[in-house]
């Protein structure tokens, strides 16, 4: 196998991305479960390949070529904890959802295709244990066996909807468009680190039997790890270090103020994160009539929001604005709702106009926006070149560095606005097709999310993501927003198939 891999050509990889992002799709669309469970299968036996083929030269994977017995007794002992894992998820299926939830927030940099990208190993071992536990059992049962209905935790059978088609097509569409890419290696990396796996997390976490009590649970873990990484924060504010990621400790020392990012290595994602368990909390304190709860509540909230505080994410902060004011029109009415916003957008452009040094607004747009309008004005001039097919998946970073002549920092892997660098990327359909997945989406999460706390909760949550990856980035490759899509429709009243 080694030696399949490492002669495994360009051409092949190109091939391999296109195939394994297939397999995702059939995963979401399937109707037959063993069909499913084949997909499944293929999809997981295929992405390590791409990854050991791609990452096989790099200084990280030295040790285990120069050292095939390490690397074999690393591959038997990882089957043995799968197998494990796996057996403990058939057995109780609501495991999977208590260990995605557990494994959502970290991060292990990986180098590939020449860059070190922060990835989320200990969430793609849960995906690899789930479906194991999912597609094991339905390949080996006969078939026309269905899908069987029993207690909390066990699978439930849904209908694919529009919204499954409309993630397919994603996945499937950015594995093609990797095909002309300038970064190949790249976009390698999205599709098989994030829009694959992601998938399958999606179809795992839909086809759950989630109750009340199995979202609260799921909500307990999270608010454990917040906490404990608002600690972390404290001590790094506390301190004045850092434990991760180099750019944002660079940055602290030629700056006046100091960002923390605990344990993540970004703190704008730290900041997402935050900002989701505290809608999250905020739902549950709303709909609440258990005064001990709504006094818990309001103590969790507290001390979350003094982790966001310490951030300095401007986007956490304005997602956790939208994601307050959706809150607050299922819960009150859109009227109501409308009209506090109206009132703290009034005393927010009064400040301004009163002292815009204090609020920093004076000087540039670059230094306002902390120079992402140049990236913002980079993407759109990208997307008006190449206006149809775009530039190709993961292809921001080389070509805005190729037309600003630039290697700095500031050439980042996208433009920090979403839409802009699926227009620069995808071009006109790759727009569309994100404008239409985020339309379906928000509407499928809102549609009779007032009569429950989890919905309201998992809609809230959702359009604070949106908002915030139009101000930073990662939306399909951030678990978030699959994990929120997946337990949305879990729990939607009603499914409508799609045509």
């Amino acid at each position: 196998m080694i030696v399949a891999v490492t002669t495994l050509g360009d051409a092949a990889q190109t091939a391999g991305v296109v195939v394994a992002a297939l397999l995702a799709a059939a995963v979401l669309l399937v109707g037959s479960p063993r069909a499913r469970a084949a997909a499944m299968l293929g999809a997981l036996v295929l992405t390590p390949v791409l990854l050991v083929a791609n990452i096989w030269s790099t200084p990280q994977f030295e040790p285990l070529r120069e050292r095939a017995g390490v690397a074999l007794a690393a591959g038997l002992g990882g089957l043995l904890a799968l197998g494990i894992g796996a057996w403990l998820i058939h057995r109780r299926p609501e495991l999977l959802a208590l260990a995605a939830a557990a494994a959502l927030p970290f991060r292990v940099p990986i180098e590939s295709g020449g860059d070190t990208s922060n990835l989320l190993v200990p969430l793609y071992l849960v995906i690899a244990c789930g479906v194991l536990a999912y597609a094991l059992p339905r390949l080996r049962a006969p078939r026309g066996l269905q899908d069987v209905e029993r207690g909390e935790g066990e699978e439930v059978h849904r209908e694919r909807g529009l919204l499954e088609w409309l993630l397919a097509g994603a996945v499937v569409l950015y594995a093609v468009q990797a095909t002309y890419s300038s970064d190949f290696d790249g976009a390698l990396v999205q599709t098989i680190f994030f829009y694959v796996p992601f998938a399958l997390l999606f179809a795992l976490l839909v086809r759950i039997r989630w109750t009340a009590q199995l979202a609260g649970r799921c909500l307990v873990v999270l608010l454990v790890l917040a906490a404990a990484f608002v600690a972390i924060g404290f001590v790094e504010y506390g301190r004045r270090e850092l434990l991760l990621n180099p750019k944002v400790i660079a940055s602290n020392q030629f700056e006046s103020y100091f960002r923390v990012n605990s344990l993540f290595f970004d703190p704008n994602i730290y900041g997402r994160f935050l900002v989701t368990v505290m809608l999250c909390v905020v739902a549950l304190a709303l709909w609440s009539r258990r005064q001990a709860l709504v006094a818990a509540c309001a103590a969790g909230l507290v001390l979350l929001w003094a982790g966001l505080v310490l951030t300095l994410s401007q986007s956490s902060f304005t997602a956790l604005l939208v994601g307050l004011t959706v809150l607050g029109a299922l819960r009150w009415g859109v009227g109501r709702a409308a009209a506090l916003v109206g009132g703290f957008a009034l005393v927010g452009v009064v400040a301004v106009l009163a002292a815009p040094a204090a609020v920093g607004v004076e000087g540039s747009a670059d230094n306002v926006s902390s120079g992402r309008w140049s990236l913002v004005r980079g993407g759109v001039e990208l997307a008006a070149e190449k206006p149809v097919t775009g530039w190709g998946s993961a292809a921001f970073k080389p070509e805005y560095r190729a037309r600003q002549d630039s290697s700095s920092e500031r050439a980042s892997a996208a433009s920090h606005t979403i839409p802009i660098t699926v227009a620069a990327e995808q071009g006109l359909g790759g727009l569309v097709l994100y404008l239409a997945l985020v339309g379906v989406a928000i509407a499928t999460l809102l549609r009779g999310a007032r009569r429950s706390i989890a919905r309201a909760a998992v809609a809230a949550a959702f359009v604070a993501l949106v908002v915030h990856t139009l101000l930073y980035a990662a939306f399909l490759e951030d678990p978030l927003a699959w994990s929120l899509l997946a337990l949305g429709v879990a729990l939607a009243p009603e499914r409508e198939p799609a045509p």
